[in-house]
């Protein structure tokens, strides 16, 4: 076989359906990343601040049943999609594709270290590098496999979770006291985070570096690594099998859609009931009151994942998809450029409304931002080949300077 240079993938040779996906994910993860750019430990405990009544509380509910872990799902599976996407091509042109994969990953680490330890420690990109160096050993297996494989390293974290939620009640009283303390945060530790994320450069980036360190070491082991990189094995199953590229018929997508949502969303609903009637309580909504929307976010993602095929498939709404595509083909930059405006305008370094805006006026911030890209991306793509971001990491993973004006 001729052997010829990796190079990027350029416009002519994208899968649009997939653009079309990942731009729909990108704007439905801000639904939920709002809350921590915006309030004080309230992302995975709603009752530890903010008004949780009324329109406040109907918020919350409708973007934990249609967002919470939904959008972070496809994402996952999307990445898992891209490795074999991404080592096809590059095997097609060189035979070979593991020198390209990890400098790529190396260099998705790197910026996930920046975003998390300086920007914002929500960063996803350091748990995507982390899990992308290990499930590229499995790109080859056959799809049942990938699925079988997936499915049992998701369960590994339900697995734990459940034994720790069981057996509390075994617990000596002083661990079930000290544990609480990371889920029911006192007024004392409320305001302490609103001083450091509203303080000065040099407080906020140090909040950010410690919790990102804390996210990167013991919620990584407990919960990324098992959910995204259990979500890239099935991400590769599914897009063996043409799920992610609009190939399969119109009637299996339907199909999808109907089973993901007819078990995804009740199981959520009464995981949302059972939630609120322990009062949000330690002793189940930490453990035990978190797997219900564990598993259901899989049904309800498989759905939108299985909507958005059909949608490429009808070439319906042709503005909207060529929008959402311009969106998902520089996904990387918008992905930043989120964290950027929301910490200008929720954290000290700008406005400093950390704390400030309920739920509701949260929506509004979410809407006004989705516009920006909207309005911007599509613009930005009929003059340059790339995002920015997306330009400088292709850049550093060649090891050359790639073009990047049209």
């Amino acid at each position: 076989m001729t052997s010829t240079p990796s190079h990027p993938t350029t416009s002519t040779e994208r899968i649009q359906a997939l653009d079309f996906l990942r731009g729909f994910a990108l704007l439905g993860i801000l639904i939920m990343n709002i809350q921590s750019f915006a309030m004080p430990s309230a992302y995975l405990n709603p009752s530890n601040y903010g008004d949780l009544t009324g329109a406040n509380k109907l918020v919350w509910i409708l973007s934990h049943l249609f967002a919470d872990q939904k959008f972070m799902t496809i994402f996952s599976l999307l990445f898992g999609a891209g490795i074999i996407l991404m080592t096809e091509r590059a095997e097609a042109r060189t035979g070979k594709s593991a020198g390209l994969h990890y400098k790529r990953t190396f260099w998705l680490l790197m910026i996930g270290l920046i975003h998390a330890h300086i920007i914002w420690n929500g960063d996803i990109l350091f748990s995507y590098a982390m899990c992308g160096f290990f499930v590229y050993l499995f790109r080859k297996k056959n799809p049942k496999t990938l699925l079988i494989l997936g499915l049992l390293m998701i369960s590994v974290h339900s697995i734990f979770y459940s034994l720790m939620g069981s057996s509390m009640a075994y617990w000596p009283a002083e661990a079930v006291e000290q544990a609480k303390v990371s889920w029911e945060k006192s007024p004392a530790q409320i305001q302490e985070e609103i001083s450091l994320i509203t303080g000065t450069l040099g407080e906020q980036i140090g909040h950010n570096s410690t919790t990102a360190l804390f996210m990167e070491t013991l919620v990584f082991f407990m919960i990324f690594l098992w959910r995204a990189g259990g979500l890239m094995l099935v991400g590769m199953a599914l897009y063996k099998w043409g799920v992610f590229t609009a190939k399969r018929s119109a009637g299996f997508y339907k199909k999808g859609l109907l089973i993901g949502w007819l078990i995804g969303f009740p199981l959520a609903a009464y995981g949302v009931y059972r939630n609120f009637a322990a009062d949000w309580s330690f002793e189940f909504s930490m453990y035990l009151g978190s797997q219900y929307n564990y598993w259901a976010s899989l049904g309800i993602a498989f759905g939108y994942i299985c909507g958005i095929m059909l949608l490429a498939q009808s070439q319906a709404f042709p503005w909207l998809r060529d929008r959402l595509a311009a969106i998902g083909q520089m996904a990387l930059t918008n992905y930043l450029a989120q964290s950027l405006i929301c910490v200008f305008l929720f954290w000290g370094v700008g406005f400093g409304l950390y704390g400030e805006l309920e739920r509701t006026a949260q929506v509004l911030v979410v809407l006004a931002v989705w516009g920006v890209q909207i309005a911007w991306s599509r613009p930005w793509l009929d003059r340059f080949l790339f995002g920015p971001v997306e330009w400088l990491w292709r850049t550093l993973t060649y090891g050359k300077r790639q073009p990047l004006r049209r």
